[in-house]
């Protein structure tokens, strides 16, 4: 049976829509007051590891508040319980992420997903796609002092990589583990590792994805890098190379790790424990798997 039998088409999977994209900012129908919205997100989702990431290089821990889910969803959806590196949540008391859904839209029928920018005043989802809400925390809520992740002079060439990004590899991981059709499968794992040679050229050339400065494209990449070998590589069959194969790709792993605060929002046990266990038709026995042994730290080289 598929992951979510109602984004399969063709054996092929088609991710829905983001539902909710109202935007906090000048010009914009919310207003920008630190305290008033709040985060919801996994360790363990890609899409939601980038807004923590982006929420803490911009320095806004004091400014917008985050739940995070416990890691395992079942069919009741995202959860938050107390357990290690999740917990209850303080900001509304939710037990299941589906209850903000609800609250926001009593018709909403897809599938609950995290990020979620909650608005604490409005009692209402503000927004659930991490593109919005990253763009909103760097250009509504950066302070002066912080870097800025969408420069201006490579905005035109930002956005053609980070969709280039999106359509073959972040996504191109889920298009090759969910397929249900062999040719679908193997015709997205083909393209997910050209790209990545392409990538591993770029970045044997330039430090960075567009030079000498880390752009959120850069984030975007490492957020899938980050659980590749221990996660896409076997779960979802991404297996022609590791990333620890690719000597670029690996060394720019490593650097991105390395940046303060970053390490922090890594959390290899939320990984493996979310994909291998949550994802009962692909892996029906729930075993987690003890490898493989990743390093990105000060060792990695």
């Amino acid at each position: 049976m598929a992951q979510f039998p109602s984004e399969i088409s063709g054996g092929a999977f088609e991710r829905q829509e983001d539902a909710f994209r109202r935007i906090v900012g000048a010009g914009h129908d919310l207003p920008v007051i630190p305290g008033r919205y709040h985060l919801y997100a996994s360790l363990a989702c890609p899409w939601a590891h980038r807004t923590l990431i982006t929420r803490r290089l911009l320095g806004l821990q004091d400014v917008i508040g985050v739940s995070i889910a416990d890691p395992v969803r079942d069919e009741r959806g995202w959860a938050f319980r107390e357990g290690p590196g999740h917990g209850p949540d303080e900001a509304e008391g939710f037990h299941f992420l589906s209850e903000a859904y609800r609250a926001t839209d009593p018709s909403f029928d897809g599938r609950v997903t995290v990020p979620v920018l909650w608005d604490r005043v409005e009692k209402k989802i503000v927004n659930n796609s991490e593109d919005d809400i990253c763009r909103m925390f760097q250009d509504a809520f950066a302070p002066p002092e912080a870097p800025n992740l969408f420069p201006p002079m490579l905005a035109n060439e930002q956005a053609l990589l980070s969709d280039l990004l999106y359509q073959k590899v972040n996504n191109g991981v889920y298009l090759a583990g969910f397929a249900t059709e062999q040719g679908v499968y193997e015709a997205a794992v083909k393209e997910l590792f050209e790209v990545l040679d392409q990538l591993e050229d770029r970045l044997s050339e330039s430090r960075y994805l567009l030079g000498d400065r880390i752009v959120e494209s850069d984030w975007r990449l490492f957020c899938t890098l980050v659980r590749f070998d221990a996660v896409y590589h076997g779960h979802f069959k991404c297996n022609l190379r590791r990333i620890i194969d690719y000597p670029s790709l690996h060394r720019h792993l490593c650097e991105l790790y390395r940046q303060p605060g970053i390490a922090e929002t890594v959390n290899l046990d939320h990984i493996k424990r979310h994909y291998y266990i949550t994802h009962d038709d692909i892996n029906p026995n729930g075993i987690v798997p003890v490898g493989p042994a990743v390093i990105f730290g000060d060792d990695a080289g």
